[in-house]
């Protein structure tokens, strides 16, 4: 369950900085154009953090050696607490 949390933070930190960054490129390019489309930067950044998580299921290095998440589930991490008991 420790690796599971660790990997919603990391996944979460890593799609929170893509979005931003995502954000910056959009605004920068538009504030180019002159005119900047708020929802066109939202949901950029927004498409841009879901693919980040998504590709974050294939496992983050921060995380059990860059395991993937379906093999975090299938070594057990989910479904135990931190004391090893069954939840």
């Amino acid at each position: 369950m420790k690796d599971i949390k660790r990997w919603l933070l990391g996944a979460g930190v890593r799609a929170g900085k893509t979005a931003a960054q995502t954000a910056i490129g959009v605004i920068g390019a538009a504030a180019a154009m002159g005119q900047v489309d708020w929802a066109l930067v939202g949901s950029g950044a927004l498409l841009a953090a879901l693919v980040s998580l998504l590709t974050s299921v294939a496992g983050i290095p921060e995380v059990d050696g860059g395991a993937s998440l379906p093999t975090m589930v299938a070594a057990g991490d989910i479904g135990e607490r931190d004391d090893g008991k069954d939840l």
